[in-house]
């Protein structure tokens, strides 16, 4: 399978950055695609909402769902899930990008953003598979993809910020346990995480990042393309590096990924 055509994708915090790039991707090949994510109205600090997305995703030639959902509540999941399922009879990808960042030490982290960062990124992708598998089950070709990292217990990754480190490597565990439970009945569950950092607007929130040494968010969301039209009997339990599978599917040449091709790109967190 080389095409999402048809293919109906739940995907969480995708009103914009690396969400709204995989939607976009997949809206290409005539997918359907549900927005999950809080933002119902403009943000003049981070551009985009469910309904520009889901716009956006029509023009690209998919079909586009906008749907207000906060995945740390578990009703609101209950009822998008549901929404997509009376939208296009079915659900055969969730994609678990939504997450929550907060880059500090312990006596730096407020207790209010340590929950908040377990709640949305392990938690909230553990409610949102728990809701999609009983459809995803009943897919052809069902998929579970999270934008998460390798684990490791290297200390170097959970020193300078612990709170989430944990938060993020949650979802790696959930990763790994839903792959472990679910892969021998045919979902494909699988981790990806970039190589290097990505250009989004909510990193460009975060004081010191210099976005330029970034790399656009289209490079994971071509690297989630070739993941997803994989076939899912026998695939699981991976923790994907984009650049790897782009080179796997014959793409090595990654310059027109680069937000200034006259800056390196900077690693991203957890890779060696």
């Amino acid at each position: 399978m080389t095409t999402l055509a048809g293919k109906t994708l739940f995907i969480t915090g995708a009103s914009r950055g690396i969400g709204l790039a995989i939607a976009l991707r997949a809206a290409r090949d005539g997918a359907n695609v549900a927005i999950a994510a809080k933002s119902s109205v403009p943000n003049p600090k981070l551009p985009g909402t469910i309904h520009s997305a889901a716009e956006a995703v029509t023009a690209a030639g998919g079909q586009g769902l906008a749907l207000k959902c906060d995945i740390r509540e578990e009703d609101q999941v209950q009822a998008a899930v549901a929404a997509t399922v009376d939208a296009f009879g079915g659900i055969d990808i969730l994609v678990n990008n939504a997450s929550a960042i907060w880059l500090r030490g312990a006596l730096d982290t407020p207790m209010k953003r340590f929950d908040l960062m377990q709640q949305v990124n392990a938690r909230g992708s553990f409610l949102c598979a728990q809701a999609c598998l009983p459809h995803l089950l009943q897919a052809p070709n069902p998929h579970i993809l999270t934008l998460a990292p390798p684990p490791s217990l290297d200390p170097k990754w959970w020193a300078p910020h612990t709170g989430y480190t944990l938060a993020k490597m949650g979802m790696s565990f959930v990763t790994l346990g839903l792959a472990g439970e679910f892969g021998p009945q045919g979902v494909a569950v699988n981790a990806l995480w970039p190589r290097t950092l990505i250009a989004t607007d909510a990193l460009n929130m975060i004081p010191g990042v210099d976005l330029r040494n970034g790399r656009r968010p289209e490079i994971i969301a071509d690297a989630a393309h070739a993941v997803l039209t994989r076939p899912a009997a026998g695939f699981s339990g991976q923790f994907l590096i984009d650049d790897e599978v782009l080179a796997q599917a014959g793409i090595t040449d990654l310059s027109g990924y680069a937000m200034d091709p006259d800056a390196p790109p900077v690693p991203d967190l957890f890779l060696d």
